[in-house]
C-alpha cells in the first residue's frame, strides 16, 4: 500500500523504483524490531551499571531495599536477549548504534520502569521463574516502551516509514517474546524476514499487478459506488480496493473471506472511521458478481 500510495504522489510510473521501495521497507521494518530488541539490551545494561554504582556508595538508597537488588538484571528473558551472541552480531553487521549515540533514551526509559508499578511489585519478592520474568518484560513493553512518545517521535525522525510499520512490528514483538521459552536457541531472537521466498514473491507480485492493471481495476469498481464517483473516494480506500480485487482475482490460493478482512483491518488503520464499511460493501457485492460469473476460482486453501 505504501510503495503505491509513494507511486501515485510522486506521479513516478516507475515499477522498478517502487519494487526496490517495497524491498527497502520491509527489511527496514525488520531494523526496526533489532532496535526494540537492542533498546532492551541497553536497558538491562544500564541497569547492572546502576546497580555497581551503589554497591560502591556508603549509603543505601531505594534500590538495595529489595530484597534481591539483581533480581532485574537477571531477567531470565533479558538476559537471553543480552547474552545472545548472534544478535549483538546481527546488531553491529547492521550498524544500529541509535541507543549507544542517542543515550538519553535509554535513561528515559529506564527512569519510567523503576518507577513503575510492575517493576516494584517484581522486584519486592526475591524469586522468580520464568514466566514471571517473561510476563514482567512484557508488561513493560506494552506499557513502558511501545507507548513512549518521544521513542515514536524519534523513529518518525529517522525513517518517516516507521510510523506506519510501529504497530505491526510492536504486535509482533510482543506475540514473538510471548512464545519465548529458556530453552529456545539464540536464532529464535532473529526470526526470518519472511516465511519463504513465496511471501516477498507475493508482496512484488500484488505490487506489479495493481500498479499495472490500475485501469482495469478501476472500471472493476466503477458502478459499485452509486453514491460516490471517482473523485470523492479516499485515495487510500481506492488503493485498497484495488488491492483487494487483484487479490481476489489474480491470487487463487489466497481464502476470498482473508483477503476481505485483511483489507477491513488495514482500513480501520490508515483511512477514514467509515471507510471499512465502504469497503466491505463494495467487496461483498464484487466477492458475489465474480462467483456468478465465474471468475472466483480459488484453489487449495482458498477453498477454505
Amino acid at each position: 500500500m505504501q510503495s503505491i500510495y509513494a507511486l501515485i504522489q510522486s506521479k513516478d510510473d516507475s515499477l522498478q523504483k517502487q519494487e526496490k521501495f517495497l524491498k527497502v521497507s520491509i527489511e527496514n521494518t525488520y531494523t526496526l524490531y533489532l532496535l526494540w530488541l537492542s533498546l532492551f539490551v541497553e536497558i538491562q545494561k544500564r541497569a547492572a551499571d546502576q546497580i555497581s554504582l551503589s554497591a560502591n556508595k556508603y549509603i543505601s538508597d531505594k534500590k538495595q531495599e529489595f530484597p534481591n537488588p539483581n533480581k532485574f538484571i537477571q531477567n531470565r528473558l533479558l538476559l537471553q536477549m543480552v547474552d545472545n551472541t548472534m544478535l549483538a552480531e546481527e546488531i553491529n553487521h547492521r550498524k544500529l548504534d541509535h541507543w549507544y549515540l542517542n543515550e538519553e533514551y535509554v535513561k528515559l526509559i529506564y527512569k519510567e520502569i523503576i518507577e513503575s508499578d510492575a517493576y516494584q511489585k517484581y522486584m519486592s519478592k526475591p524469586e522468580s521463574d520464568y514466566a514471571s520474568d517473561k510476563e514482567l518484560v512484557l508488561t513493560l513493553f506494552k506499557t513502558i516502551f511501545a507507548p513512549n512518545e518521544k521513542i515514536y517521535d524519534y523513529f518518525e525522525d529517522d525513517k518517516l516509514t516507521w510510523v506506519d510499520d510501529i504497530p505491526i512490528v510492536n504486535t509482533f514483538v510482543l506475540k514473538h517474546l510471548k512464545k519465548a521459552k529458556q530453552v529456545h536457541p539464540e536464532s529464535y531472537f532473529l526470526p526470518s524476514l519472511m516465511k519463504d521466498d513465496d511471501d516477498m514473491q507475493y508482496a512484488l507480485q500484488l505490487l506489479s499487478r495493481t500498479l499495472l492493471k490500475n485501469e482495469a481495476l478501476e472500471k472493476e469498481i466503477e458502478g459499485k459506488t452509486p453514491n460516490w464517483d471517482k473523485d470523492r473516494i479516499a485515495e487510500i480506500d481506492s488503493i485498497l480496493l484495488k488491492m483487494a480485487i487483484c487479490e481476489l482475482l489474480h491470487f487463487p490460493s489466497i481464502p476470498e473471506r482473508v483477503t476481505i478482512n485483511e483489507y477491513l483491518e488495514i482500513a480501520k488503520e490508515y483511512s477514514t472511521p467509515k471507510s471499512s464499511i465502504f469497503i466491505n460493501g463494495i467487496l461483498d457485492k464484487l466477492t458475489k458478481e465474480y462467483k456468478a460469473e465465474g471468475k472466483l476460482n480459488k484453489i487449495g486453501r482458498g477453498l477454505l
